[in-house]
């Protein structure tokens, strides 16, 4: 294992994305390092695409959510 060195905000937002997400500060660090080499190698694929295909990978089976239509309000 070795040492990233990063500067000091980025590590605070890190900080704070660890306590809103429920991840470690090492294993919020990993999820962006992750997402981020898969956005740069599929760049056609939306961050949920990318999530969802890496869950069903890990052999989580969620249902397929379609999209609610907008609704207009009176």
């Amino acid at each position: 294992m070795g040492i990233v060195n990063i500067e000091d905000e980025l590590h605070e937002q890190l900080r704070r994305a660890s306590k809103a997400s429920y991840r470690s500060i090492n294993g919020q660090a990993a999820f962006w390092i992750r997402i981020g080499m898969l956005s740069e190698l599929n760049p056609g694929l939306t961050f949920q695409e990318l999530v969802a295909r890496e869950l069903k990978e890990a052999g989580v089976d969620a249902p397929d959510l379609a999209p609610v239509a907008a609704t207009s309000a009176p």
